[in-house]
């Protein structure tokens, strides 16, 4: 009886000799550590062979593993191939989408939602990051887009939003103002600190959050002021604080990885429009 290989525990099994750990492999594929190791126990019951071992933290393969790798190299080609010609014109996945928080909500429940229903093949991996993070992402080739944020005067920028003081008027007046802030490291954090500084303005970190919903709510209770563009309103639920000093502008970028196929492309451009629309 023949025995049938997925594409899918090859692809894995390709990934992992690729990177050269587990760790970096279930990156590429889209699963966890466990579930990779998973697939690879599944594989080699099929052949039964053993197609790694352990030397120290690395894995080699055996020679059952040498043997295999080029056929599950022309497997997995043939199948890309197969499914070019087939869906040419259609876009199919996986397509690896990061965003700062600021763009979440109305990508994650717009943009993404959209492009899924109009090309049910696509297979989005989204990533909700800070800039910093989500370029470095990009560097290291896990993510294909990065939606962030870079300083006012960027040349690539698509956009360039004011930053605004967000909160209760009233907190501005006392003697030491409570600023309510995102984690190190935050471009909106360094810019509110730097205004106030030049200002000579006192301060004290009163909410400091990973999270931007959880800051939206430290304003709402009136906990400290914050520094943000008009994209951290939700319908205007949060007013200007007018009497604080000055903010800079903020640029809005969009990230590209070198390997841009038409589906990322495509993605990358809407992403571009609905941003520039907001």
């Amino acid at each position: 009886m023949a025995v049938n290989l997925p594409t899918n525990l090859l692809r894995s099994f390709v990934a992992i000799v690729d990177s050269g750990s587990m760790l970096s492999a279930a990156d590429k594929v889209f699963v966890t550590q466990s579930a990779l190791s998973l697939q690879i126990k599944r594989l080699e019951d099929m052949l039964q062979q053993a197609l790694f071992t352990r030397d120290g933290r690395k894995l080699a393969l055996t020679s059952a593993g040498e043997l295999l790798l080029d056929y599950a190299r022309r497997v997995l080609s043939l199948n890309d191939e197969a499914v070019a010609a087939v869906t040419r014109g259609t876009f199919s996945g996986p397509i690896r989408i990061g965003m700062v928080q600021d763009f979440a909500d109305t990508l994650l429940s717009g943009l993404l939602a959209r492009f899924v229903e109009l090309h049910p093949t696509a297979q989005i991996y989204a990533r909700v990051a800070g800039t910093a993070e989500l370029q470095g992402l990009i560097e290291r080739n896990q993510l294909d887009i990065a939606l962030g944020f870079a300083p006012g005067d960027e040349p690539s920028a698509i956009r360039v939003a004011p930053m605004s003081w967000y909160g209760d008027e009233s907190l501005a007046e006392r003697p030491i103002l409570p600023l309510a802030v995102l984690e190190k490291p935050c471009r909106f954090r360094d810019a509110a600190i730097a205004s106030l500084e030049a200002a000579g303005l006192p301060y004290r970190i009163a909410v400091e959050s990973p999270n931007l919903s959880t800051l939206r709510a430290a304003v709402q209770a009136g906990l400290g002021v914050t520094c943000r563009t008009h994209l951290f309103l939700a319908d205007g639920d949060l007013a200007q604080v007018e009497s604080l000093p000055r903010l800079p502008n903020i640029s809005c970028v969009v990230i590209r990885a070198g390997n841009a196929d038409e589906a990322k492309t495509r993605l990358a451009d809407l992403a571009t429009e609905v941003i520039c629309a907001l």
